[in-house]
């Protein structure tokens, strides 16, 4: 019996620059409570966002810290989300992203990092530091409440 693995065509749109939006009309993001906002505004509501198991997303930034966009990145079980570099990369690269910002929100309600969401975001950060994209922080969003893994000191120096 052989098994067909079904290929599902991913779409990445080019949009005219005429079309894209002014830096002035972008959101300004250098603070975890800032992205904490956008995460409550946009992804909460996208179509994609699943509140009861882990969804991991990626802020996309330009050098004067301004979001462009947001990329769905994986959704995963009540406890545990996969993420891999490239996928994680992949639309930072096709953005022309100066930093990401990583976000997963946790079903729990609880916004404590495990040991599992450190280690990736150790990994991502060597990942990132290769492709010369700046992660500026990883931040896990609980009920009504958010943990910056920067503040708490899991980023290397």
């Amino acid at each position: 019996m052989s098994y067909i693995k079904t290929f599902v065509p991913k779409e990445f749109k080019v949009i005219p620059l005429r079309d894209c939006p002014l830096p002035a009309d972008m959101v300004f993001c250098d603070t975890p409570a800032l992205a904490a906002q956008y995460f409550d505004l946009n992804i909460k509501t996208h179509p994609q966002f699943n509140p009861e198991v882990e969804c991991f997303i990626t802020l996309i930034l330009n050098v004067r810290k301004r979001i462009k966009g947001h990329f769905f990145i994986s959704s995963g079980l009540q406890d545990q989300v996969f993420v891999h570099p490239r996928e994680v990369f992949r639309g930072a690269i096709i953005a022309s992203a100066s930093a990401i910002i990583l976000m997963h929100n946790h079903p729990s309600g609880e916004s404590a990092p495990s040991n599992a969401d450190i280690s990736i975001t150790r990994n991502l950060i060597a990942a990132g530091k290769l492709l010369k994209i700046e992660i500026l922080d990883h931040i896990i969003m609980g009920a009504g409440e958010h943990t910056s893994l920067r503040e708490r000191g899991f980023f290397y120096s």
